[in-house]
């Protein structure tokens, strides 16, 4: 679990072994800013499944859309956290498990598809990361909690669902 990491954190032999993690069936899950690390390590960019490129200054409020098999599903849920946006819709690469609203804030670049968690197999194993986790209030919202602890079985091969 790379849980708001940035920056390069692991060495070349520390790379390799969680490739081999990977590749054995392991698990990932990347929380906010793991989108934010190992820049130079394009292996680990396709785990994530997309690079941070910049925020709105501050922290947004907006509300989550769960998703599945690119249909909204359930009720949306407020949040208010710094909002991502990332290099490139991973959408097509990975199963996008939510989206955020960018009609609610100012700074959102994603437009009208604004992926916020997914997951995917990759390499033999299994990832799944989410773009909320920012803000410490979020961590007593039930919702987000719910969400994390989808996030959670499915990288550690608990739940063949990942959102």
């Amino acid at each position: 679990m790379f849980a708001n990491t940035t920056g390069d954190v692991l060495d070349a032999t520390q790379q390799q072994a969680m490739e081999t993690f990977i590749r054995a069936g392991g698990g990932f899950m990347g929380v906010h800013s793991a989108a934010d690390t190992e820049y130079d390590w394009p292996w680990y960019g396709q785990l994530v499944g997309a690079y941070f490129k910049n925020h709105p200054e501050g922290l947004q409020f907006s509300r989550v859309q769960p998703e599945r098999e690119g249909k909204p599903q359930g009720t949306s849920w407020p949040v208010r956290d710094e909002l991502y946006n990332f290099r490139s819709n991973p959408r097509g690469a990975v199963q996008v498990t939510a989206t955020v609203d960018e009609r609610m804030y100012q700074g959102g670049t994603m437009g009208a598809d604004h992926p916020i968690a997914w997951c995917h197999r990759f390499d033999g194993g299994r990832s799944w990361y989410t773009g909320l986790g920012h803000d410490t209030g979020l961590y007593r919202n039930r919702d987000f909690l719910a969400h994390l602890r989808q996030g959670l079985l499915y990288a550690a091969g608990r739940s063949p669902a990942c959102g």
